[in-house]
């Protein structure tokens, strides 16, 4: 694309109701942010921030992982990549396999659903897959219980290639203006049957109903052992016209990320977690002051056993018994307590660290993730 064509489908997306600057609904579609590590034989939230694998199938099984395999001369340097480990041997009823990406409904709300206002969107993005064929992207509203599937296809194996879809406004549709998942985003990679017998055409949002899920979808890659599949530059805005990814700084992004989850380490053999007050001999109340606020109010997720944390109390190393959260994120609040308990020796009424206890692998993490 040149940068007069460029221009030209800015404009034009600014004046159908896009932004000049932070066009990009979906976050960290560079692939670049992987707080939780790069690499996972786990289904759910392991690898690239805000990414998940979401799958339902009685054999298949995936790694994970963030790559830096990347299309040459477009500025990204990390991917998502999934590759088969498992094959499913034969994809039946609703069976599925997909990457997915759920965007929170108060980023969704310039785009006017449910009125005659209604924008249109494009969705550009890389993609690179050992299995050539049609695939799709299911595209759900979860308010309104209405989606859409537009498709595209892989032309050339193992080749990274661009692709563009473009999806229509719906004025029938519903995005309530909250913390909730607006929309519910699936690269579609193998589905049984059932999710594609409906009558509905896949290039209109309509109403949601099984046979409508992956309408249009035709591609069994969950069935070949080894396949691989890579996603990156994913660029989801206001607009029928893609125009050029916007490449954020490693900062911006993270902060971004944090809003839905949030790690501390691993770093040292004692990372420090937090420092606050001895309720008692038992108790201490620890505070997190975290960098943005938070979705919503989080889950705290540990390392391994109790034991690989520890309040330090003056000169004394009382190994934890508990750790949770007591108050957390609420209304602009940035600050979440949490109790962490021990068996004895706490000095009532003094200070403690929580800290890591001699491990260099432990990590404490606040999840606000939406799904």
């Amino acid at each position: 694309m040149t940068k007069a064509a460029d221009l030209a489908n800015l404009i034009g997306n600014i004046n159908a109701g896009g932004n000049g600057t932070h066009k990009n609904i979906i976050i960290n579609g560079s692939m670049k942010i992987a707080q939780r590590g790069t690499s996972s034989a786990s289904g759910g939230y392991y690898t690239v921030d805000r990414w998940t694998t979401a799958y339902s199938t009685s054999e298949f099984a995936t790694t994970q992982s963030q790559e830096t395999d990347v299309p040459s001369g477009q500025g990204f340097t990390n991917s998502y990549k999934f590759v088969v480990t498992t094959p499913e041997t034969s994809l039946t009823g609703t069976d599925y396999v997909s990457m997915a990406h759920f965007v929170e409904a108060k980023n969704l709300q310039h785009l006017s659903y449910g009125t005659s206002d209604a924008k249109p969107l494009s969705l550009n993005f890389w993609v690179k897959s050992s299995v050539t064929g049609t695939y799709g992207v299911s595209i759900f509203q979860n308010d309104a219980s209405r989606n859409i599937v537009p498709t595209y296809t892989i032309n050339s194996a193992n080749t990274w290639e661009n692709k563009t879809l473009r999806i229509p406004g719906d004025t029938s549709g519903q995005i309530d203006n909250n913390t909730g998942t607006g929309f519910s985003m699936y690269w579609l990679l193998g589905v049984g049957p059932s999710y594609t017998a409906g009558s509905g055409n896949n290039s209109t949002w309509g109403a949601y109903s099984t046979g409508n899920f992956a309408k249009g979808h035709t591609t069994d890659w969950a069935e070949n052992n080894g396949a691989t599949f890579f996603l990156t530059g994913v660029q989801l805005e206001a607009g029928q016209n893609p125009t050029e990814f916007e490449h954020e700084s490693f900062a911006e992004t993270l902060t971004r990320c944090q809003r839905y989850y949030y790690r501390i380490g691993p770093e040292a053999a004692y990372t420090r977690f937090g420092i606050g007050s001895n309720l008692g001999t038992t108790q201490a109340e620890i505070y997190n002051y975290l960098p943005v606020n938070m979705r919503s109010n989080p889950s705290v997720e540990t390392t391994g056993t109790l034991s690989n944390y520890a309040l330090y109390d003056s000169d004394d190393v009382l190994t934890a018994t508990s750790i949770a959260i007591e108050g957390g994120n609420n209304d602009g609040n940035q600050l979440v307590i949490l109790d962490v308990g021990v068996s004895s020796g706490l000095t009532d009424g003094g200070s403690s660290q929580l800290m890591a206890s001699n491990n260099s692998s432990v990590f404490l993490a606040f999840n606000s993730e939406i799904s």
